[in-house]
């Protein structure tokens, strides 16, 4: 009989101690309760960091994060209003704002998952199909911040447009299609993005091709460039050594004229000085240039062009 007692009060001292357990729950900071019994929601939710009690067994509670909680939709492919395909990947960060709504809508993070990707993703569809490409892929019409010369070619040849709307108005206009019809369920949504923007493979070929004419019109225009600054160097350079000769030429007929001015004057005196020498001399250099060893001449007995001749070989 005493060990009977001792167990049936070893038993109920367990439960008791078990209910008392199950009768305590805590709430942190980064959670929010609600209490539910037979699955029913009962009472306020418990946002506030705390102990609290409940019925054992018969209340249940249900914890929810408190802080902000992340949805990435899936990438789609989705047409612009200029007709371009592109693949579009969005994220957004939400937070539960009304747990008892919450609960009693969407049961868990998971269902809120689901009704997200029912409400976001056909706003983001119907965003990026009202506007065109530009609009989605910049935010202002800034100039864009690059160091890669000859891009004020590739503006010329193939602008994007003029942005009147930007990404950043198109995200929140996002957000403000879809709040209201999650805030029925408790959730906020915090912030919409776009994560990544790409065109599909088959407008992929026709841009790479596109931009692969760009430099190689780029290229050309650098070589073009090139040819003509050739052209002008070796302009330059012809004119420099037509100006060099010229200069040259100037300088050596000033040398020459100086010179036979010199030897004028040279001649001048040595004929003023003795003529008949100076004849005999300019006499003797012109045999030398008329003669030669096989020459023969036919003159008169009157020429004077042996004159000097004559007079030897008369001594002879």
């Amino acid at each position: 009989m005493k060990k009977g007692l001792i167990f049936i009060l070893i038993i109920i001292a367990l439960f008791l101690l078990f209910s008392r357990w199950r009768a305590v729950y805590v709430v942190d900071e980064t959670k929010q309760v609600v209490v539910t019994q037979f699955g029913k929601a009962i009472g306020k939710p418990k946002a506030d960091p705390g102990l609290y009690f409940k019925i054992p067994v018969i209340q249940q509670a249900n914890y929810f994060p408190k802080n902000l909680l992340e949805w990435d939709g899936d990438p789609g492919q989705i047409p612009t209003l200029d007709k371009t395909f592109i693949w579009v990947d969005t994220y957004a960060r939400w937070k539960i704002v009304n747990p008892l709504e919450f609960f009693e809508t969407v049961k868990n993070v998971y269902g809120a998952l689901g009704r997200l990707d029912e409400i976001i993703d056909p706003a983001v569809r119907n965003f990026v199909t009202s506007y065109p490409l530009i609009e989605t892929v910049r935010m202002t019409n800034r100039e864009l911040d690059t160091f890669e010369v000859g891009i004020d070619k590739v503006k010329e040849i193939s602008p994007l447009g003029e942005v009147k709307t930007g990404r950043a108005k198109i995200t929140k206009g996002i957000m403000q299609q879809a709040q209201p019809k999650l805030s029925k369920f408790g959730i906020e949504l915090v912030d919409v993005k776009i994560k990544r923007l790409n065109y599909v493979e088959e407008v992929q070929k026709s841009v790479y091709a596109r931009m692969v004419a760009e430099r190689k019109q780029i290229a050309e225009k650098f070589r073009s460039e090139g040819r003509g600054e050739a052209r002008k160097i070796e302009g330059d350079k012809e004119r420099e050594m037509k100006r060099i000769t010229s200069g040259a030429y100037r300088t050596a007929q000033e040398v020459k004229g100086k010179a036979d001015a010199e030897a004028t004057t040279i001649y001048a005196q040595a004929y003023g000085r003795d003529p008949d020498f100076y004849s005999f001399i300019n006499t003797l250099d012109i045999y030398k240039n008329t003669l030669g060893k096989d020459s023969t001449l036919l003159l008169s007995t009157d020429s004077e062009f042996f004159k000097y001749m004559k007079g030897y070989m008369g001594e002879r």
